[in-house]
């Protein structure tokens, strides 16, 4: 079952006025829920507080970069 979103989708100071963002909430689980910003009636993704932890340590360790 996927954990209920609580919060409000919000996408970050960065993305200035452009669509091209992911928007991000908070869920029941204390996990978060990301979404297209292009498509705000559309499907999110949900992560653990684990899972979610994890990606923003890889974040932070530019895991991610090319």
């Amino acid at each position: 079952m996927t954990p209920e979103v609580i919060g409000t989708f919000v996408k970050s100071s960065y993305s200035g006025q452009n669509n091209n963002c992911v928007e991000i909430a908070d869920t029941v689980n204390n996990g978060r829920a990301v979404r297209d910003s292009k498509d705000q009636r559309g499907p999110h993704l949900t992560f653990t507080y684990g899972a979610w932890q994890a990606f923003l340590l890889g974040v932070k360790r530019q895991e991610f970069d090319c």
